[in-house]
């Protein structure tokens, strides 16, 4: 078993295994599960985010109408060859608005490691493993590869945004996606450990701060920056730039900060965007807003 990213580094040095081996026999331990049962539900959870893609409904708009369609609007601007980031990058951000819009539309997602930060994973690994062409047993090894790193932090500090802002969702799962993706890419365990502290370190003191206190605005398009964050910090790991601050040391570090954080910025929609005027106005059914609480 494990309780810090270090602890991962050590029994994988010891034993001679991969991150996601370390991860995979927790799971298997913990759970009293066999290595096959264990791979079949992280592949059912593999499978599930491959559905929520291929359902995405670019017409479909939420209840309260403050989201949909942004997806559509991405996949049209990709297919076009607008979008200066390139081909794999604009399906980054695609996949990651089009997931976020679905879990406000009440589609079936992964929350990975939240609802709120549905997007952020699925839009990564799946994009890569289109990309390059990856197995699916690789891509569940990334899946354990992230879900060790969110265990990490969820342990150690926080994945909620009610606790911790939104560092705590969007930044975790950036994480998890930024260690995921250097595994795919061939990245040894530091790799993977540097990756996810860099992504991690972006995010800090991310606000939580949900527009009439729905998943909606600003979670949605933020799924897409977090996912961007997450390659970029990637591309960092692999080519031999190390986080100087542990990734351990990271992770505590959000803890402290998301204490630090005052209610009003922990998805009470009392603070921060939410109490904007642009804001109230999408909260106001006298202007053409949403009646929330009607």
């Amino acid at each position: 078993m494990y309780s810090t990213i270090a602890d991962i580094l050590e029994q994988s040095d010891t034993s001679k295994k991969e991150f996601w081996e370390v991860v995979m026999e927790a799971d298997m331990e913990s759970r009293g599960v066999s290595r096959e049962a264990s791979r079949e539900k992280m592949k059912q959870m593999l499978d599930v985010m491959r559905d929520a893609d291929r359902s995405y409904e670019g017409d479909r708009k939420s209840a309260s109408g403050l989201c949909g369609g942004d997806g559509k609007l991405l996949e049209a601007y990709n297919r076009a060859g607008k979008n200066l980031c390139g081909d794999f990058l604009g399906k980054v951000m695609e996949r990651a608005v089009k997931m976020g819009e679905s879990n406000a539309c009440m589609k079936r997602i992964v929350a990975a490691p939240t609802a709120g930060s549905c997007g952020v994973i699925p839009a990564v690994l799946l994009s890569y493993g289109e990309y390059s062409n990856v197995p699916e047993e690789v891509l569940i090894n990334a899946l354990y590869v992230a879900a060790g790193l969110g265990k990490v932090i969820g342990e150690n500090a926080s994945i909620a945004g009610a606790s911790g802002g939104c560092q705590a969702e969007i930044g975790t799962a950036s994480a998890m996606a930024a260690g995921a993706l250097a595994y795919l890419q061939g990245g040894d365990n530091m790799a993977i450990a540097d990756a996810a502290a860099l992504a991690l370190k972006n995010m800090l003191g991310l606000a939580c701060d949900p527009v009439g206190g729905l998943v909606e605005v600003p979670c949605v398009k933020r799924n897409s920056h977090g996912a961007v964050n997450a390659v970029a910090s990637a591309q960092l790991a692999l080519a031999g730039v190390k986080s100087a601050i542990s990734p351990d040391d990271v992770i505590d570090s959000m803890r402290r900060i998301g204490n630090e954080m005052p209610a009003s910025l922990k998805e009470t929609g009392k603070g921060g965007l939410a109490i904007t005027e642009s804001a109230k106005k999408l909260c106001d059914c006298s202007t053409g807003g949403f009646c929330f609480g009607a």
